[in-house]
């Protein structure tokens, strides 16, 4: 097995550069940190080209004759290539997804869909997909402006959902637009005079649910195409609600 201990080696510089989005489409590579990352991958048979381990992770794992390559690396490489602060030890180096011509005809809509329009927190992000995956959804739109589907901190926030459910990168007007084509309401989240409460709402089996901007909400746009905007009804003092947790709320109480 090969070992790697040094900063400075031509690997570590390029696992490195998969922190980034332009590092990731170079090399065609993602990075998962952690056991139950790679484990979700390996059971939702993603390709992996290679699994990186520390000497103690190895000590734990006698069998990984599943994996096709294997690399030793210091506890200093697993530090300096992970976007945590405590590494596990153990990462896999997973192929990224070549582009698909058309994403939007190979989609199922059978069952509803969250939008993030240009959500930027990556645990933001994580909450809202695992609670998609929680409530039955079919998937999750990432639209233009929203943090990529593979960045580190995004995979590791979405604990493994991502492989439960299907995820894209895609226009979102182009998306509620397919939507709406199949009779499938689009729901946006803002108050304003025309907004309905959601608990008023009796959703379909199938229908989007767009959710927008941690400080700034939705785009004009989007919000021109949607069939309903809603609200939640606030009882306290606060202003508003994290974007997180309000996607949350809609998502099972539209889909129930």
């Amino acid at each position: 097995m090969e070992k790697i201990n040094s900063l400075q080696n031509v690997h570590v510089k390029a696992w490195k550069k998969l922190q980034t989005k332009k590092g990731r489409k170079q090399q065609g590579l993602y990075l998962l940190d952690g056991w139950h990352l790679v484990n979700e991958a390996v059971k939702a048979k993603v390709s992996i080209k290679t699994l990186l381990i520390t000497e103690k992770q190895l000590a734990t794992e006698p069998d990984l004759t599943h994996f096709p390559a294997l690399i030793e690396i210091s506890e200093e490489v697993a530090s300096h290539i992970s976007a945590t602060v405590t590494p596990q030890g153990v990462f896999a180096l997973a192929v990224l997804p070549k582009p698909v011509a058309d994403p939007l005809s190979k989609l199922d809509l059978s069952r509803p869909w969250l939008l993030l329009d240009n959500v930027q927190d990556p645990g933001n992000i994580g909450t809202m997909v695992r609670t998609a995956d929680a409530a039955g959804f079919a998937g999750v739109a990432f639209g233009t402006g929203t943090v990529d589907i593979h960045q580190p901190k995004v995979e590791r926030a979405m604990q493994g959902s991502q492989f439960h459910l299907q995820l894209i990168s895609t226009d979102l007007t182009d998306f509620v637009k397919l939507l709406q084509s199949q009779g499938k309401p689009v729901y946006g989240s803002e108050l304003n005079p025309e907004a309905a409460q959601y608990l008023d709402i009796k959703a379909p089996d199938s229908f989007g649910l767009v959710m927008g901007n941690e400080g700034n909400g939705m785009s004009d746009e989007l919000l021109a195409l949607t069939d309903k905007n809603l609200y939640i009804p606030i009882k306290g003092r606060a202003e508003s609600l994290n974007v997180a947790i309000a996607a949350g709320i809609l998502m099972f109480g539209l889909y129930r």
